[in-house]
């Protein structure tokens, strides 16, 4: 893997942003961490296994959730990286040819969600098979969300993504202005959330945080960013604001759940807005140097070996810790379980664990990275619908974040399984022209046809 790496590091134009790869690498690897260091099981003075939290003992871990919450990050990269390929396409596309923002819609579409089917039929598999084997339903939703959380990321992102052709062109003809307005658009969305108690509106944040984050990255790749000076004073500015709405306002400075169920995250508010912004000036301040340190051959390899298994590494890294807990609860009668979050002996442990976590993930990276590269043909845009293309991201984005937020298990039926949860991303990719379903309702006509 490493010499295919490296080949593949060395082809690479002299031309591309390594920093943007990098960014991508590191805030992935910074979530798998923070689940990895936030979470943990263990078990109480009766022998009950507990479901414990670093946030709930410990009030200055709240602190590090400004480090690990990086999903800002992922989104400004996903910016600069959807404006070269949407600009791409535009550039290459004949006049009045129909069908291209279908095509590339579809193709990113694919990339991301090609590496997320297998964890869902094995969980899909897993809820039903430990739900005949009689596991109490509790436990068996408890792994399946624990181990399936990271997809809503996946729901936003394929949202956000879905705006790109808009956003683009906002930017062209607004510049900053295109940017700016999410700013009081997420003002007024927390106004009424918190001030007013309007039920739902609080989703519309996963928007306008995320889309105002994205809109940076065009900024970036435009070279607004390109004076280190302009970044720190952004950084400044966006941290004193952060500060001011957390430490001395309104907000809990954790950017994740809060003990009080407060969350800064799910659904997003104006401070995760903030910390995202601090979070830009910050890694473009760096850039530079960045650069520079990527010249070097060895580093710049090791980023695009993480960047070629990076969805397999977010999508199972939770699995690998519920296969760990489930081990030690079961089999070792709850070996290595017994120190409570946040206290001495276990913070002493958390480096043993982590290797043991890695050591779990290594042989689902080995299996499951090949998806991230493995894209069969995807159906031309004159003979996918517009309405077919806009029904399966909706369909995709309603399983996903079904999946994150319900969970797969059902507490009722037969099955244990909620099937229209699991089902729905694999309709939605069929309708997008790829995916198992699809395979498998191609080969049936073919061979009935045949």
């Amino acid at each position: 893997m490493w010499a295919k790496a490296r080949e593949l590091a060395q082809m690479a134009p002299p031309e591309r942003n390594r920093w943007v790869d990098f960014l991508r690498a590191v805030s992935i690897m910074a979530v798998v961490v923070g689940h990895w260091l936030m979470a943990g099981l263990y078990v109480d003075e009766t022998g009950a296994l507990q479901r414990g939290d670093l946030l709930s003992v410990s009030e200055w871990a709240h602190w590090l959730t400004w480090g690990f919450q990086v999903m800002p990050v992922f989104f400004l990269v996903g910016g600069y990286s959807n404006g070269v390929s949407w600009e791409a396409v535009l550039r290459k596309a004949e006049p009045g040819q129909v069908g291209k923002y279908r095509d590339w819609l579809a193709s990113r579409v694919q990339r991301l969600i090609t590496p997320t089917f297998p964890v869902l039929m094995l969980w899909a598999v897993l809820a039903v098979v430990l739900t005949q084997a009689g596991l109490p339903r509790d436990q068996i939703r408890m792994a399946t969300e624990a181990a399936l959380i990271p997809v809503w990321f996946l729901a936003v992102y394929l949202l956000v993504t879905a705006f790109t052709p808009l956003a683009y062109g906002a930017w062209k003809r607004f510049g900053w202005l295109s940017f700016a307005w999410f700013i009081p658009a997420a003002m007024l969305t927390d106004w009424l959330r918190f001030a007013h108690d309007v039920p739902y509106v609080s989703f519309l944040n996963f928007l306008w945080v995320f889309l105002g984050i994205h809109q940076l990255g065009f900024a970036w790749r435009e070279g607004k960013f390109g004076n280190p000076m302009f970044a720190l004073a952004w950084f400044a500015v966006s941290l004193a604001v952060l500060i001011a709405i957390t430490v001395f306002g309104f907000y809990p400075v954790s950017m994740v759940s809060a003990p009080d169920g407060f969350s800064n995250s799910l659904p997003p508010t104006c401070a995760l807005f903030a910390l995202g912004a601090v979070q830009v000036g910050l890694v473009l301040a760096l850039e530079p140097l960045g650069r520079r340190m990527l010249d070097n051959l060895t580093i710049w390899t090791a980023t695009v070996l993480m960047n070629g298994m990076i969805m397999t590494i977010f999508l199972w890294h939770l699995t690998a810790f519920v296969l760990v807990m489930t081990v030690c609860w079961m089999a070792l009668g709850g070996f290595g379980l017994d120190t409570i979050p946040g206290s001495t002996a276990w913070w002493l442990s958390r480096p043993l664990w982590f290797a043991i976590y890695i050591l779990a993930l290594l042989p689902m990276i080995a299996v499951f990275a090949k998806h991230e590269r493995s894209f069969g043909p995807i159906r031309g845009g004159r003979t996918v619908p517009k309405a077919r293309v806009v029904a399966g991201v909706v369909l995709i984005c309603i399983g996903l974040g079904a999946t994150a937020g319900l969970t797969i298990a059902s507490p009722e039926g037969v099955t244990g399984l909620r099937i229209w949860v699991v089902a729905a991303p694999f309709v939605g990719a069929a309708l997008l022209g790829f995916g198992p379903l699809y395979e498998l309702l191609t080969r049936r006509r073919a061979k009935s046809e045949g």
